[in-house]
């Protein structure tokens, strides 16, 4: 008589790996808010000024400058953003996927509400639809989370920073405050996803997010200091400061992608 042969019991999968990505979801839920919680009602939209009509004019074009080119960064993330939920394969990935989509598309509808209340859209920035372009056309998903999440999303945070330090009492402020939160949570959400991506990403894949990024630091180099004809004045006096400030966080991305185990002795920071 043949002995009985039980059944395999099959394990189940180990997902642990993508447990950073939850806990960045469950976060972003938490830190969810909506476009009318913001102060509409009670604070300027941008600093308010006293003056001849000259000065306040100039005042007031600088700072529709300033939001037309956090809308313009906003639209183009939106659909970044989709692309990524889109093409991520993993569910743990694609849940937080769903928020990052919610939130750009939240806060281009503040920024849209913003620069019809500061006046209308000013000159838009050329260097952020190349880095869009760039970012789109990327072959693959490491590259995109790597660019976008770890570089782009670290990025910028500073500059909201210096946008609501100089925007007291303002809605301007109030909303680059809400933005610094959100897009620390995308990074961090970012580093904990391409962490999982780029362990089990072949060498070949691993070249390519280096070649990226190579591509796309000289554009970004552009983008930050780039000034509009609002700006030109502003930015000639700060040039310096910014150009040291950039450097610095080209410097902190490097970091992060070797941390990341990245071989980053190919990057080149632009000069």
């Amino acid at each position: 008589m043949e002995s009985e042969q039980l059944p395999q019991i099959e394990q189940a999968e180990d997902r642990s790996a993508y447990e950073g990505v939850l806990r960045y979801y469950e976060l972003a839920k938490r830190a969810e808010w909506q476009v009318r919680d913001l102060p509409w009602n009670d604070r300027p939209p941008v600093p308010e000024y006293k003056g001849n009509p000259q000065k306040l004019a100039r005042r007031r074009d600088m700072w529709r400058s300033v939001v037309t080119q956090q809308l313009q960064a906003d639209e183009l993330a939106v659909e970044m953003a989709t692309q990524l939920f889109r093409m991520a394969p993993d569910p743990e990935a694609k849940l937080y996927y769903t928020t990052m989509v919610q939130d750009e598309s939240r806060h281009t509808e503040a920024w849209l509400r913003l620069v019809d209340a500061a006046g209308g859209r000013g000159e838009p920035d050329p260097y952020l639809n190349q880095l869009a372009q760039m970012q789109i056309e990327a072959d693959t998903l490491e590259e995109k989370v790597v660019n976008m999440q770890v570089f782009y999303e670290r990025l910028i945070i500073p500059r909201f920073r210096l946008i609501a330090r100089s925007s007291r009492g303002t809605v301007l402020e109030d909303l680059c405050n809400r933005l610094t939160i959100d897009d620390g949570i995308h990074h961090g959400s970012g580093m904990a996803y391409a962490r999982v991506l780029i362990e089990q990403a072949p060498e070949k894949t691993k070249k390519k997010i280096v070649e990226s990024s190579n591509r796309m630091l000289p554009i970004f180099a552009q983008h930050a200091l780039w000034r509009p004809k609002a700006r030109e004045l502003v930015g000639a006096l700060m040039r310096d400061t910014d150009v040291r400030r950039l450097r610095e966080d080209l410097e902190t991305g490097v970091r992060l992608a070797t941390s990341l185990g990245l071989d980053v002795s190919d990057v080149q920071i632009p000069s």
